[in-house]
């Protein structure tokens, strides 16, 4: 196999020992390989990753902070246009629940813990090849393409926590706090939209605005699917609000909404939603 250009790698995984191990058996089957970083969590991998902006990231699923399938998504949401190629992502796991169909194709692979050395030379003869491949015109675009459609699925998945036994119950009203004692129903038909807020959601109206106590991500499975869209990865937004949906200069996609004169932006991750895109 010809020698791609000299890659870049982060690693992150929050027991050191398993990091000592990966960045060892990589440099044994890729010597060439430059790991420019090694984190404990996903707080510091996402931040790394933006500024280093490297060609791997070796993520571990379960970390303090964010894990790694946040991790990806808010990279896929917060890269730069315009500049290096979305990063190929591997995932490394001790759960075997995500060798999923989705990690079949090179733009984004997994490894089981502890990692195996033939499995490891797979993975890095798939993502030397896929490297050598970007050097065509076309292919960082494609890259990318396929690395959000892999992303989508697996986020469609049941995520890193383990899977309910069944889903929720569709949510027909949001008790939100109020001023004093008082507490305010609020139908979700009325909603708008969905932001998260540090430990807090707004619950945004065409009337009000509400703050109620609950991840985003638990708030998402108990509503309708095919009424409120995520658009990113702190906003959900009704989608019979949306007015228009308008692609600017950057290839960023801004919604206007009916009821609202606010903007929200929409991130690449979810801009199969809007067709016309």
């Amino acid at each position: 196999m010809a020698e791609t250009p000299v890659a870049t790698a982060l690693i992150a995984e929050d027991e050191p020992l398993l990091a000592q191990a990966l960045q060892s058996a990589l440099r044994r089957e890729w010597p060439a390989l430059d790991i420019v970083a090694t984190v404990g969590d996903g707080v510091q991998a996402l931040g790394k990753a933006l500024a280093l902006r490297p060609a791997l990231c070796f993520l571990d699923i379960r970390m303090p902070g964010l894990t790694g399938l946040e991790v990806a998504q808010a990279l896929a949401e917060d890269w730069p246009e315009g500049h290096e190629p979305f990063p190929l992502l591997v995932f490394v796991t001790a759960h075997d629940e995500y060798a999923l169909q989705a990690f079949e194709h090179a733009a984004v692979d997994y490894l089981l813990k502890p990692v195996e050395r033939a499995r490891l030379a797979r993975c890095v003869a798939r993502l030397r090849e896929t490297l050598a491949a970007r050097l065509g015109a076309a292919a960082p675009a494609r890259a990318l393409d396929d690395t959000l459609a892999q992303l989508r699925g697996l986020l469609a998945q049941a995520g890193p926590e383990k899977p309910a036994a069944s889903p929720p119950p569709r949510l027909q009203v949001i008790q939100a706090g109020g001023s004093g004692s008082a507490v305010h129903f609020v139908p979700v038909q009325d909603v708008i939209y969905f932001e998260a807020a540090d430990k807090y959601v707004r619950v945004i109206t065409a009337e009000a605005e509400h703050l109620i106590r609950m991840p985003l991500k638990e708030l998402l499975p108990q509503l309708d699917p095919g009424q409120f869209w995520q658009i990113h990865r702190g906003t959900i937004v009704q989608a019979r609000c949306i007015k228009t949906a308008v692609r600017d200069e950057s290839g960023k996609i801004h919604l206007s909404l009916r009821g609202r004169p606010e903007k929200l932006a929409a991130s690449r991750l979810y801009a199969h939603l809007f067709k016309a895109f």
